[in-house]
């Protein structure tokens, strides 16, 4: 603890300070709370998620041997454009929500062009839909849990150390202003004794 000014316009500053400190961690420790649940249930939503991924993975390896035919490139006819993002805001915090997954548009001879290709694109670009969800799914993990650890600091500087401290300067500066206090009034006493017995003397010369 730093040195502290025993005054009176120390202890105004001082009990300021700590009517600031108790007023804003309660609003601390219900984002701490709030960011808490915010994480367990984006946790479940992403293991619902890749359960999902993973049933998809599973249906299509019932048809996953056509694609070594060599007169069907399926690649060249699935091209990823990107991810639609939203913005949801949770406790003051912005984490990026999945809308959708996007594919340029490509065309295909539907003459030459085998009757599973149209399944297995759709399927395919659910799979990469449902890996590009899980991805923003984490990135939204890795914020939410970087929040919470910024802010269970802040609560525990304010109850840990903040208050104490605050709360431990006033109890130290009180005491000190009421020994000077008492002190003074010692003063005061002798003084008045002092100065009547002067008098008393002077009187009786």
């Amino acid at each position: 603890m730093a040195k502290i000014k025993l005054t009176k316009g120390e202890l105004k500053r001082q009990r300021d300070a700590l009517k600031q400190y108790k007023r804003y961690l309660p609003t601390l420790q219900l984002k701490k709370q709030q960011l808490q649940l915010e994480i367990l249930k984006t946790r479940r939503v992403l293991e619902e998620k890749r359960g999902e991924e993973s049933a998809k993975i599973n249906s299509a390896l019932l048809w996953a041997g056509l694609l070594s035919d060599e007169t069907v490139d399926i690649k060249k006819w699935i091209k990823f454009a990107g991810v639609d993002k939203g913005v949801k805001n949770i406790a003051g915090v912005d984490i990026p929500l999945f809308e959708a997954a996007r594919f340029m548009e490509t065309e295909y001879d539907l003459f030459i062009a085998p009757l599973w290709v149209d399944r297995a694109m759709e399927e395919l670009k659910g799979i990469i839909s449902s890996r590009e969800e899980i991805k923003v799914i984490e990135k939204s993990i890795e914020i939410l849990k970087y929040e919470l650890r910024v802010t269970t600091q802040r609560v525990n500087l304010f109850e840990k150390i903040k208050i104490p401290e605050a709360e431990e300067t006033i109890r130290l500066i009180k005491i000190y202003i009421g020994d000077q206090m008492t002190n003074a009034v010692g003063r005061s006493k002798i003084a008045k004794r002092k100065i009547e017995m002067f008098a008393t003397e002077g009187v009786a010369v």
